[in-house]
Parts: structure tokens; C-alpha cells; sequence
């Protein structure tokens, strides 16, 4: 009898737990973000906090630490992102990996690309302690969903959105993370990884699978067996997945029946249809231009409209996002939501959908 009653009282505590985080996952306290009431390119910045920066700290090969202070910030949630404004103007996005219950400061990681366009160097290379940053955000497209079991799926600099996911989880929850990278060194976060997964630091153990955590370094054991890790998924999983597009690709292509699949991407995703010239006319300025199949409508628009604001050219940061007034939008970004959708574009990624598209330009 008394197993039974230790046994009842776990299961009523894992209850209120796992509703515990279904309150956090639905409630997605996110700083609000200016509605379109005009072209971002005519909007001030002004809005945007500043934030301190207290550490710039070195964690992985080519990865840093950026500490960000300030009072009273918002709360956020697992899988939010914050954009950073860096002294040169560029907007980057980073996944938010810091303590959820700190209201004081947000913790983002970097890694270096050394085939970017500069806004990563600048992060390493320019940024030091002391300085003030201007942020927008939290936002969230990545959110903790509640399911019976989790998997997760994480490429290199990838773990930064699921390490606070990893905290959040309630004790019991059935979960696994596959974590992979180029080489051990180059890997972030390793022995809180190990810790979540009660196998210890990592960074000490071998590469391979130990319970619920497997790691791989590319160097040392090749390409991760994402058939191994799918074998025995049972359905409603919700497999989280963040890293390289070809990690992402493959986790796609191997997802067990059954399985919710959830993807963050920071590169643009590769559009698989042809592009074509199309026309656009700027109704404010007067102007129709043709858009060839080689060009992006951000590049035509310049052309003509050299003070157009953008920054990260790629449909993440929402710089260039333009009202639409006609026609139809092959949509490409990765930031918009449907409602936002259904009245503007990211002039950098998208293109028309018709053969001619009206901006409020």
C-alpha cells in the first residue's frame, strides 16, 4: 500500500508539472512588436531598448557568450530569439540559452562564420564589455509544445534554443537529444548538456550514445545515425530539430509516422521553384520596375530607392518588410506569421506570386 501512495503522489506531482508547462508554453509574454502602420524603412528605431554588455566571453571553438543587462525585461520562453542591432547597423538574431527565471539580463551564444557577410566577426571581434546594444524582441517561432515525449535534434551552435527547452522540461518527461558537431571543442555548452542528461560532463566522456543524451563529434565518429535515434519513436513525439539545413533536411526526410516535426532555421530555406522576372510598382513614389529572375526585389527596389532600410537580407530580422497593396506573394522568409502574411513581404527573400505586385513604397 504505501508503494502505491508514493506511487500515486509522483504521478499527481508529474500531473501538475506537465501543466505547469502547458501554462508556460501557452503563455508567450513576447515584447510587442510595432504593427506595419508604415514602411519599417520610415520607421525610427527609437522603441528599442539598450541593453549593457557584461561579458563577452569565449565558451567553444569560434563561439562566444554575450551577456546582455538591463532591468526589469521582459520574460520569455523557450525557443525565443533576440535581435541584436550591432554598432554597425546590421540586425543579427540569436537564440535566447540564458536562465528563464532571470529578469535582469538575456545570455545569447555566437558562432563565427567566416564565409558570412560581417555581422558574426563584429559580434567577436567588435563587441566588448561595457558597450550598450540596441535589442528587439524576445520573439518566439520556436515554441515548447506540450507532448508525451521529446526528441531533440541539435547541430553546433543548434543547441542554443533547446538548452533552455532541456530546463523547462518537468522531471520524468521522456526525452533524448542527439547533439553533433564538427569537432568536441567546437561544441557550446557540453557539460550542462551532460548534467540535464544525468551522464555527467560530457566533455570528459566518450563520443556515443549514454541514456537519454547522444553525442557526436564529426571528426571522431562521421555523421550522426538518425535511424538509430528514430527507431523506436513512439508517436506524438515532437521532434525539435536546429543546425545546418542539410541536419535539418535529413531529419525531415527520416521523421517517424506519427511524429510533430519542429525546425529553426537561420539560413534561408533554398526555394525549390524557378524565379521569374515579374513587376512591381512603388504607388507612393510613382515608380514600376521590372524585377528580372537574377535579382531580389530588395536589389530592384534600391535600385530606385537607394535609402530603403535592410539588414540581414536573408528573412529573418524584418528590416526591409514592406506593405503590400495588390498581388499575389511567393513568401520566403522564416519570420512572418500567416496573419502578418496577408499584408506584406520581406522585399530581401520574397518574391511576387503573380506577374505583378503593388508595395506601398
Amino acid at each position: 500500500m504505501p508503494k502505491l501512495r508514493t506511487a500515486a503522489l509522483v504521478a499527481g506531482a508529474a500531473l501538475l508539472t506537465r501543466q505547469a508547462l502547458r501554462r508556460r508554453v501557452q503563455a508567450s509574454p513576447l515584447w510587442p512588436m510595432p504593427a506595419l502602420e508604415q514602411p519599417v524603412s520610415g520607421r525610427p528605431r527609437s522603441r528599442s531598448p539598450r541593453l549593457r554588455l557584461t561579458s563577452h566571453e569565449t565558451i567553444a571553438d569560434g563561439v562566444v557568450r554575450l551577456r546582455l543587462e538591463g532591468g526589469g525585461l521582459p520574460s520569455w520562453e523557450p525557443g525565443a530569439h533576440l535581435d541584436l542591432v550591432l554598432p554597425s547597423g546590421l540586425v543579427r538574431q540569436y537564440s535566447l540559452c540564458g536562465d528563464l527565471e532571470d529578469t535582469s539580463s538575456y545570455t545569447v551564444a555566437a558562432r563565427l562564420a567566416e564565409d558570412g557577410r560581417g555581422g558574426s566577426r563584429e559580434v567577436h571581434e567588435r563587441l566588448t564589455e561595457g558597450m550598450e546594444l540596441e535589442v528587439c524582441g524576445p520573439r518566439n517561432r520556436f515554441p515548447l509544445v506540450e507532448a508525451p515525449s521529446y526528441v531533440f535534434v541539435a547541430g553546433g551552435i543548434g543547441i542554443t534554443p533547446i538548452l533552455p527547452m532541456l530546463r523547462a522540461l518537468p522531471d520524468g518527461t521522456d526525452w533524448r537529444l542527439l547533439y553533433g558537431g564538427r569537432t568536441r571543442a567546437s561544441m557550446p555548452f557540453l557539460e550542462e548538456v551532460g548534467k540535464l542528461a544525468g551522464t555527467g560532463a560530457p566533455a570528459r566522456a566518450e563520443s556515443g550514445a549514454s541514456g537519454r543524451l547522444t553525442l557526436v563529434a564529426e571528426d571522431e565518429d562521421g555523421r550522426p545515425d538518425l535511424d538509430a535515434l528514430f527507431a523506436d519513436v513512439p508517436k506524438g513525439t515532437a521532434v525539435y530539430c536546429c543546425g545546418p539545413e542539410g541536419l535539418m533536411t535529413a531529419v525531415e526526410a527520416r521523421l517517424p509516422e506519427g511524429a510533430t516535426l519542429h525546425l529553426e532555421r537561420f539560413a534561408p530555406r533554398t526555394s525549390s521553384d524557378e524565379n521569374v522576372p515579374f513587376e512591381v510598382e512603388l504607388r507612393r513614389s510613382g515608380r514600376t520596375l521590372t524585377v528580372p529572375a537574377d535579382s531580389t526585389l530588395l536589389a530592384a527596389v534600391r535600385r530606385e530607392l537607394p535609402n530603403t532600410a535592410y539588414s540581414c537580407e536573408q528573412g529573418f530580422c524584418g528590416t526591409c518588410q514592406q506593405r503590400v497593396l495588390e498581388g499575389e506573394v511567393d513568401h520566403r522568409d522564416e519570420l512572418l506569421t500567416d496573419a502578418e502574411r496577408s499584408g506584406s513581404l520581406l522585399i530581401c527573400v520574397s518574391r511576387a506570386g503573380s506577374d505583378r505586385l503593388v508595395l506601398d513604397m
